[in-house]
């Protein structure tokens, strides 16, 4: 018997990118249900919430972090 869709979802923390206006930022120890197979991520919509709070407030950074960008050419 192969196992549903919600049997294959685990807790995890998870860190999560995202680039907004320019920005890239990085949240770490965002708690999601992954799926074990795919790897795919979900989170609760009051998670969602902090995520678009952290990003928009005032709050200051845990750390910034400086990251080298490259362009992919052919």
């Amino acid at each position: 018997m192969m196992p549903t869709h919600s049997e294959r979802l685990v807790e995890r923390r998870v860190t999560y990118t995202l680039e907004h206006d320019g920005q890239f930022y990085i949240i770490e120890n965002v708690p999601a249900r992954v799926d074990e197979e795919t790897g795919e991520q979900y989170f609760a919509p009051a998670v969602v919430e902090r995520l678009h709070t952290l990003i928009r407030g005032t709050e200051p950074p845990r750390r910034t972090v400086e990251t080298p960008v490259y362009e992919f050419s052919e």
